[in-house]
């Protein structure tokens, strides 16, 4: 872990997607984050210790899906799948596809496996999951401010954690789709979908992997905007008030609603200029807490 001086810092940006207004002045608390987001061999590990089942692992509750046929209710998770040709960007449902038996250990479903992919990140994790190792590791979750002070490493107001240019006199600075999404990837880095963590320069503070290769888990409840309220003090504020934060969102074992959503940062491995120019510290999406999916991990932080 590396420690992340606190201070004030300019949160969001008015340039790329509503979602990510208006720019706020945030205050927060030193703290201790992860280098790199949690990687498989980690995850194999909480896992051995605890015996934890992950969601995708587990039959969705009927209960949750009136209606459903039982004989899709199995565990299962969403898998990108790379498309023929080009296809209309406004349907996700063209390239995610539901695959029965995806999950954390086999990514692409059925007869995948981790070989080779110790020190990917890991994947197909709901925010319980990522609570779940938190709490057994000592550590918990970063607030939505956190995260993205923490990913700017310094450099307050820029556009990519590394400055204003997307690939500085050429060089490819984080795991994002090159080409035309979703059916063709150039991938210049070498990878069509995660990658090692480590494999690419850190950012000012030290950090790996803060934008592309997969999104993060905050523990931060979507809100559309970002609040321009006045400040107000919360559990994770070590030296004063991030301005933007409510409190956090739970503890291990929260049960959540099938309309919750809470926010991830950082974009991934998938996003490309023409659809998803979110490989950014301001860009933020919506997520529900039980969606899994083959972009989406975690990384911890814990206070000083």
């Amino acid at each position: 872990m590396t420690l992340v001086p606190g201070g004030a810092f300019q949160m969001g940006s008015t340039r790329f997607y509503p979602e990510e207004g208006p720019v706020t002045t945030a205050q927060v608390g030193s703290v201790w984050v992860d280098d790199h987001p949690v990687t498989n061999a980690a995850f194999r590990r909480f896992v051995a210790g605890t015996g934890h089942v992950t969601i995708a692992e587990r039959a969705p509750d009927p209960a949750d899906f009136p209606g459903a046929d039982p004989g899709l209710l199995v565990p299962g998770s969403q898998v990108f799948t790379p498309t023929a040709g080009p296809v209309p960007l406004h349907d996700w449902t063209r390239w995610w596809r539901w695959v029965p038996g995806a999950d954390w250990r086999h990514p692409a479903g059925p007869g995948s496996t981790l070989d080779g992919r110790d020190l990917h990140p890991v994947v197909h994790v709901g925010l319980e999951d990522a609570l779940a190792y938190a709490a057994w590791a000592g550590k918990r979750l970063p607030s939505e401010a956190e995260w993205e002070h923490a990913a700017r490493g310094g450099l307050d107001g820029a556009t990519y954690a590394w400055g204003e240019q997307f690939m500085p006199r050429g060089r490819v600075m984080a795991n994002t789709w090159h080409g035309r999404f979703p059916h063709e990837n150039t991938s210049p880095h070498g990878f069509t979908r995660t990658s090692p963590v480590r494999r690419f320069r850190p950012n000012g503070y030290g950090l790996y992997d803060v934008t592309g290769n997969v999104w993060e888990w905050t523990a931060t409840r979507w809100t559309p905007r970002h609040s321009v309220g006045p400040p107000a003090a919360g559990p994770h504020d070590q030296d004063g008030p991030t301005g933007t934060e409510p409190p956090p969102c739970c503890a291990p074992h929260t049960t959540f609603g099938e309309h919750d959503r809470f926010v991830i940062k950082g974009g991934s491995h998938l996003c490309a200029p023409s659809y998803c120019h979110r490989y950014r510290p301001a860009a933020r999406q919506a997520h529900g807490p039980r969606d899994t999916t083959s972009h989406v991990g975690f990384r911890c932080v814990q206070s000083p």
